[in-house]
């Protein structure tokens, strides 16, 4: 069984990051760091499906589960990706029940589902662990829906009470855009959602996640029972190091002029 749901089931939390460059290098740097988890964000992200196959080779090195974020509700795209070796597919801006069941058809074979198959692909070690994988692959692939619309807080129980969904996860930029209250974190608005995602997924024994804006955000998102947690991506990591260093060394300069 995929151990991020091993841990997820256990009520451990698990933390994470964005990959969002590209970068095999960053995808690798990242992996060795420590993280349970990354996503490799192909919508919103500078990579493309040409980088997706270099960062899942990276990440190979390491223990991290590798959860790519498609770009749409597409069947091809969504095959694609868990073939060339993702564990887990992020769902982007799931409206209701009916995209959410769509979204898991795609990541599981006929009759359950409508994945197109495929045995020398590298999720399968080109065919050479075929059975192993067709066997696991419902134990092994995490679903994880986005909730970021006002329309996916309509349908909560059903998406979350869907076979295959492992975890609801709040998407806080564009749940706080389309509430009307964009950042604001601590608004009432914005907590009532945090607690309404989180007990239909509660209800329906399944996990929550989201991303945090900054570190400190941590034990708010635990204490309201969030286990997947996610801060930072490659992107912010290189920028943040560049950034402190060019001002240390500045203030450095200017102190023994």
């Amino acid at each position: 069984m995929n151990k991020l749901k091993e841990k997820l089931s256990a009520g451990e939390a698990v933390h994470g990051c964005w990959l969002n460059s590209g970068s095999a290098i960053n995808a690798e740097i990242v992996g060795k760091a420590g993280f349970d988890w990354v996503v490799i964000d192909l919508e919103h992200g500078i990579g493309t499906e040409n980088n997706l196959v270099n960062q899942l080779q990276a990440l190979s090195g390491s223990e991290t589960v590798r959860i790519v974020r498609v770009e749409a509700l597409v069947r091809q795209r969504v095959s694609r990706v868990l073939e060339l070796g993702a564990d887990g597919v992020l769902f982007p801006q799931i409206q209701n029940a009916r995209e959410a069941e769509q979204a898991i058809s795609f990541m599981r074979y006929p009759p359950d589902g409508k994945r197109g198959m495929a045995s020398m692909v590298r999720a399968t070690d080109f065919s050479q662990n075929f059975k192993k994988y067709y066997d696991g692959y419902r134990e092994n692939v995490l679903g994880i829906i986005q909730i970021e619309t006002l329309e996916s807080l309509n349908h909560l129980d059903d998406i979350a009470n869907i076979d295959g969904v492992d975890v609801l996860f709040v998407g806080p930029a564009d749940m706080s855009l389309a509430l009307g209250i964009f950042q604001q974190w601590d608004h009432p608005r914005y907590i009532e959602t945090l607690e309404r995602v989180r007990d239909a997924a509660t209800k329906a024994g399944k996990a929550t996640g989201t991303l945090l804006r900054n570190k400190g955000e941590y034990e708010k998102y635990y204490k309201l029972g969030y286990r997947l947690i996610g801060c930072g991506s490659d992107s912010v990591f290189v920028f943040q190091g560049a950034l402190n260093m060019a001002r240390e060394l500045n203030d450095r300069h200017a102190k023994i002029k």
